[in-house]
């Protein structure tokens, strides 16, 4: 990983972290159509929830290997897309980022989950029910808990939780969401859930949600085409030429991949919200393309977005305006910005596109020659 922006910096003019990434989010608040009374209250809400972290300088390294950002950078900015109107934004943070070990680090985390709901008056209830599942004495994995806001006109986001099903470890990662769903009034949900190579990570939405949902996401090592079309498990649903539509489309598929050809980089993972409890079935259903592992560049990843965008009736031109907004050097010129392009449906409302933009504060990865995991055909 090459550091390329914001440079190599010594001195003390380096911009802060909670001073850089408060600066990108007013900038995309603009474009999601928030006023900007809005996004200073955001921006205030982005560095209060990093705490101290906030005012550490950049020139200085990652205080920890954060798992949220491949260049360590605990914030991540995503824009969901809906025909016709303009995309939300959501903004993903991990609050305890570079505290003294995971048990800290997810310590922080709830108390920063509990300040935002005395702020915004909302119940922890839910998540209180699942402390001693995911929050353990002696926690593994690679994260503890990190934080969602869906940014909405008011000053008020909507707030959701992803929590580490590893925590008490890997070989029990599927146990631990088993007994999530259960204490949540799911009990037909985990046998309903398709065949995966992991469970990393089980989300919680809290707050004012109209169906609060509970998101249990799946990792699908070397997936292909027609692998995907069988992964959702809504009914109704989206069509499975609908999903390996969207596969083919972020992964880059050629017209000579057939349906077996296999995506053998970072693996897609898809996400599965409960809702009610009489059937067990899911009532949402979300496909997550890490394009970045199969581009050379964000040009690349870029064009795949733009293409899915408009496909699915889209306007991009937010997402055009995004990347300058978080960045001033030219997609071509390193891979990455663009982390994930992603595919949802929920019941009772249009399927949505959503894009996850890397602020890249710390490094920006350099573009690549040849694909480190080409797209492979098993026969």
């Amino acid at each position: 990983m090459t550091a390329v922006r914001p440079g190599d910096r010594s001195d003390s003019s380096a911009p802060a972290l909670g001073g850089f990434t408060a600066g990108q989010l007013v900038k995309l608040c603009d474009l999601a159509g928030l006023e900007a009374a809005d996004a200073e209250i955001y921006a205030h809400v982005l560095i209060d929830a990093l705490g101290a972290l906030a005012e550490r300088p950049l020139d200085r390294p990652p205080p920890s290997d954060s798992f949220l950002s491949d260049d360590h950078t605990p914030v991540e900015f995503s824009l969901s897309f809906l025909p016709g109107t303009v995309p939300s934004l959501r903004l993903l943070l991990e609050p305890g980022c570079g505290a003294a070990g995971l048990r800290q680090n997810g310590r922080t985390g709830l108390r920063v989950i509990r300040e935002m709901a005395q702020r915004w008056d909302f119940s922890t209830g839910r998540l209180d029910e699942l402390e001693d599942l995911f929050f353990p004495s002696s926690a593994e994995g690679p994260f503890a808990l990190w934080c969602a806001l869906e940014l909405r006109p008011g000053g008020v986001p909507k707030v959701k939780v992803y929590l580490n099903p590893a925590a008490s470890g890997q070989e029990r990662s599927a146990r631990t969401v088993r007994e999530a769903l259960r204490r949540l009034g799911h009990e037909q949900a985990f046998a309903t859930l398709p065949q995966a190579d992991g469970y990393p990570f089980f989300a919680l939405d809290l707050g004012d949600w109209d169906t609060p949902r509970a998101k249990v996401y799946l990792r699908h090592d070397d997936l292909s085409e027609a692998d995907a079309g069988r992964l959702p498990r809504m009914s109704p649903g989206l069509g499975s030429a609908v999903v390996q539509g969207f596969f083919r489309t972020a992964a880059g598929l050629k017209s000579g991949d057939g349906p077996d050809a296999r995506l053998g980089g970072r693996p897609v993972l898809s996400c599965h919200a409960f809702t009610e409890t009489a059937t067990g079935l899911p009532s949402g259903f979300t496909l997550h393309i890490p394009v970045r592992d199969y581009v050379r560049h964000d040009g690349e990843a870029l064009a795949r977005a733009v293409t899915a965008l408009s496909h699915h009736g889209m306007d991009p031109s937010p997402l055009l305006g995004s990347l300058a907004a978080v960045t001033s050097r030219r997609p071509r010129d390193g891979v990455g910005l663009i982390a994930y392009l992603a595919l949802t449906h929920q019941h009772g409302r249009p399927p949505r596109v959503t894009t996850y933009i890397s602020s890249e504060a710390y490094a920006v990865r350099p573009p690549v020659v040849v694909l480190p995991h080409q797209v492979a055909t098993v026969h």
